[in-house]
């Protein structure tokens, strides 16, 4: 799995939104319109949306184990992918957001699809937890933790 797959497999969402959850904070409607353009960019290559997304500080442990920042993420990105056209797409269920100030920590499960060469769809499942701080009015990702889930514990 190359790089963009790996930082792909962390990020993320199309719906916070459960049956009977709370109501939603400023914060928690700022990060999880964050995370759903991320989650869109995740599938286009989008270089902007990845400069935004991730603080210049962002300590990512890759689901390998490796630890790596910001630039490590944004040279594994690929070509941008036309908006028609993705190779992959992301969904994220199970998601919870806990606020605190200036902090919010996400942690969800994550579906990654990627259409291989041959035409087949590969699908992978991941746990992640992100931390964002508001810094200077806009909220980044200052540590993420992705973690592959086997077929075993998927349905977990």
């Amino acid at each position: 799995m190359n790089l963009t797959k790996a930082v792909m497999g962390m990020a993320l969402l199309s719906s916070f939104a459960s049956a009977g959850s709370p109501a939603r904070t400023s914060a928690t409607q700022e990060v999880t319109g964050l995370l759903r353009e991320f989650m869109w960019a995740a599938g286009h290559g989008d270089r902007q949306v990845f400069d935004r997304f991730f603080a210049d500080d962002v300590i990512y442990t890759r689901a390998t184990g490796i630890v790596i920042g910001k630039s490590d993420i944004m040279k594994g990105l690929g070509k941008p992918t036309p908006a028609s056209q993705p190779t992959s797409t992301y969904s994220a269920e199970d998601i919870m957001v806990h606020e605190y100030g200036d902090t919010a920590i996400v942690a969800f499960r994550l579906e990654a699809r990627t259409l291989e060469a041959d035409g087949k769809v590969e699908t992978a499942h991941f746990r992640n937890t992100g931390t964002f701080l508001k810094r200077n009015g806009q909220w980044q990702a200052v540590a993420w933790q992705a973690t592959r889930i086997s077929e075993v514990a998927k349905d977990q």
